[in-house]
């Protein structure tokens, strides 16, 4: 998975895991004339229902909810963003018309997407090592612990307790807190010296930590403690986790009160031990200890109180409950934000590889792959795409043209959906099998990726090899306007104007390339304080670009007939929304904002008429019009039947 997957994965799972400890603080709440046992079997349920989230939602097959839905008021308004890093191409317009620094010396700025998720995995990482180094020390620290020396109270008392088996009970340093530790077969540890103790201390110690035995506490810690560390930065989590420990012990003092302890000479050796005795924070991980100052006040006063609820809970109720939550769980992780419906039914994607398998046919997946790239499938895609390059390598080798071909496609996909590595090593591999026309698109996004790290002259080495193998046509006008977009030495204008001609002769004139061109060009003019030049060309830009948008617009004649929301008409919802692009002189000019697109919602869930209302320019409004023309929408109605609603829907541009 690239890092845009796994940034919607760790968000996904962030919001549902909130959810569901929400809901156990509520349902807590709900229980809290009920004997902490329950409670605790809540969270309990509630850490095991987190830490299962990440697994069922990668596991389970998707559950689709369609959330895209209208608001139902008069002004009907949808809203979408475009979204795109700000690595803009090296030479742009500042606001006093000078040339700005090269994309190599502009101002760092981070990639948000990918530091998020390296500081929740740091984050992660740093709470899971804490629990391993401390599980490690309580291993090392009950190898050289002794036998307790009175076995004899420490088997009648576990007897007592109804445990069936043999609890081992250990004498550790002294002055430790007593404690239980042990995944499969809990141990107690005592301190040393805990013989000299009076023996109805000895007894509420060791009852209490056989109660933990008992109950199962050190698997659940261990397993709320991992969902914990998976949700560090979370404060619900933290709570969730506080009332974990908090409903533990009382739950556990309560067993010991129901084994026949008097709750004050109880509730004073617990006192007693929490005073004299420490548990060390680098163990508390890992480990169950007796008694936190931090809880102490509360436990003695829940102790101390005769009206409350002591029923404990079964010795399978942890695990059953944790299995429950799973199980609850299951359908919530398998939720999909689902805003998409498929417009034309791709092939099945096993049945399609076996045809063009047994065909030795590529084709057929590379026909497969676009109809999943347009649904938005991207995964599907290059898995197709992946298959459809194993059967060129069959059928061609893997050092000609046909093969090329095929990481060229790879690396398009990557380029355009996935991420800039990806498709930089789709494109080494697509390189190094020759300089040839069919590399010409992998030679100019190599050079792209040099301009951007400012390696002008590698970018150009990179450009020129594409120029090479396409001299002529739409790709060589894309080349030849990267080139000239690199940052020249002062004195080349006039080999930057040649390049932007080129590239202008090199396309259709009434071409979007040729308006990206012009506007590009043109602000290349203002920088010369040209401006008598300029100004025509972007008069040319407007013209083309209004000829463009009226083509991606489509016209109905039923304008006069649409209708608002309310008075009976109901929204229409979007079934499919493809996100714009932001256009290459856009980025290069850091423009961010919003186009506002009035359009009518035809009665075949399209959208006809489209407006602009509010414009960016810079091509950015084309781009706003081709993401909406292929929106897909449930229809509004009025009783019953489906009626043209007029709407508008903002366009948000934005750069990280």
């Amino acid at each position: 998975m690239n890092e845009s997957t796994w940034f919607s994965a760790i968000v996904g799972a962030t919001l549902k895991s909130t959810v569901l400890l929400g809901g156990a603080w509520l349902i807590a709440f709900l229980l809290r004339r009920r004997s902490a046992a329950s409670r605790h079997l809540v969270w309990t349920a509630a850490a095991a229902a987190v830490l299962a989230l990440p697994f069922l939602s990668l596991s389970l097959p998707p559950l689709p909810v369609h959330t895209a839905t209208a608001l139902v008021n008069p002004g009907l308004v949808f809203q979408v963003f475009g979204i795109a890093r700000a690595d803009a191409a090296p030479q742009t317009l500042s606001s006093s018309g000078a040339r700005t620094s090269p994309a190599g010396n502009a101002p760092w700025r981070p990639d948000l997407m990918r530091w998020l998720i390296g500081i929740w995995a740091a984050g992660a990482a740093l709470a899971l090592a804490q629990m391993l180094v401390a599980y490690a020390a309580l291993i090392r620290l009950r190898r050289a612990a002794r036998p307790f020396p009175d076995r004899d109270l420490a088997r009648a008392l576990a007897q007592a307790m109804g445990i069936g088996h043999e609890v081992e009970v250990l004498e550790t340093a002294s002055g430790t807190m007593p404690m239980t530790f042990g995944f499969l077969r809990p141990s107690v540890l005592m301190p040393a010296g805990s013989c000299q103790w009076s023996e109805e201390r000895r007894r509420m110690v060791l009852l209490h930590e056989l109660a933990h035995v008992r109950r199962g506490d050190v698997a659940t810690h261990l397993m709320a403690r991992t969902a914990l560390s998976l949700n560090w930065w979370n404060p619900l989590a933290w709570t969730a986790w506080r009332e974990f420990l908090k409903e533990r012990e009382r739950a556990t003092d309560d067993l010991v009160l129901s084994a026949g302890a008097r709750a004050s000479e109880y509730a004073g050796h617990l006192l007693e031990v929490a005073r004299s005795l420490q548990s060390g924070p680098a163990i508390a991980s890992a480990a169950v200890a007796m008694a936190r100052r931090s809880q102490l006040e509360g436990r003695l006063l829940a102790i101390l109180d005769a009206g409350v609820n002591r029923k404990p809970a079964g010795r399978t109720a942890p695990a059953l409950a944790a299995l429950l939550a799973v199980l609850l769980a299951a359908p919530f992780a398998a939720m999909r934000a689902q805003d998409r419906i498929i417009r034309t039914d791709p092939p099945e994607v096993e049945a399609t590889i076996r045809a063009a398998t047994s065909q030795k046919n590529y084709d057929i997946l590379d026909r497969a792959a676009e109809a999943y790239e347009r649904v938005g499938k991207y995964d599907v895609a290059q898995s197709l795409l992946e298959q459809s390059l194993a059967i060129r390598g069959q059928v061609s080798g893997e050092q000609g043209a046909v093969y090329a071909v095929g990481l060229v496609k790879l690396g398009d996909l990557a380029s355009a959906h996935r991420s800039r590595g990806e498709s930089a090593s789709y494109d080494t591999r697509a390189v190094a099998l020759g300089d040839r026309p069919e590399v010409a698109p992998a030679l100019t996004r190599l050079g792209i990726g040099a301009a951007l790290k400012g390696n002008r002259d590698e970018a150009m080495a990179f450009y020129q090899r594409a120029l090479n193998v396409a001299p002529t046509g739409p790709q060589a006008g894309v080349v030849l306007r990267r080139m000239a977009m690199l940052p020249a030495p002062p004195g080349n204008e006039a080999e930057t104007e040649s390049l932007y001609q080129r590239a202008l002769a090199a396309v259709s004139p009434d071409s979007p390339e040729a308006a990206t061109t012009l506007n590009l060009y043109a602000m290349f003019l203002r920088q010369q304080n040209r401006v008598n030049e300029a100004e025509p060309l972007e008069s040319r830009v407007k013209q083309i670009r209004q000829q463009h948008i009226a083509e991606l617009t489509r016209q109905t004649a039923h304008s006069a007939t649409a209708v608002k929301v309310g008075g009976g008409v109901t929204a229409p919802m979007v079934l499919y929304k493809m996100d714009p692009e932001y256009s290459e002189e856009a980025r290069a000019a850091k423009l961010q904002g919003t186009v506002l697109l009035a359009v009518e919602i035809g009665t075949d869930g399209l959208a006809y008429n489209i407006r602009v209302v509010r414009t960016l320019g810079d091509g950015l409004d084309e781009k706003a019009i081709e993401a909406v023309s292929q929106w897909r929408f449930k229809p509004g109605t009025k009783n019953g039947e489906p009626v043209v609603v007029a709407a508008s829907i903002e366009v948000n541009f934005r750069l990280l």
